[in-house]
């Protein structure tokens, strides 16, 4: 264990910052499932909406700092060509 007032601190900020972390995460692997359910149920409104959703959420954590913007783009662009599947 730490001794130092700023390594107890630095551990705090850690287990803060962990929890937060995980909390985003978690709500960006079920923004995609969301979109990839109605995908393969074949309902394109849905998906479109689901789509939608993610996409400014995505967006939304790149101005946070939570995802970069590449990788935010690279998830919404193959969500999109999901959808975009099902029309032809």
């Amino acid at each position: 264990m730490a001794h130092h007032k700023s390594a107890l601190k630095r551990i705090r900020q850690t287990e803060k910052r962990t929890k937060r972390n995980r909390w985003y995460k978690t709500r960006i692997k079920n923004m995609t499932k969301a979109v990839l359910a109605a995908v393969e149920a074949g309902d394109k409104e849905k998906a479109l909406e689901a789509v939608k959703v993610a996409n400014r959420e995505f967006h939304k954590y790149v101005n946070k700092g939570i995802l970069k913007k590449n990788t935010a783009s690279r998830k919404v662009s193959r969500l999109m060509a999901k959808v975009n599947s099902l029309s032809a």
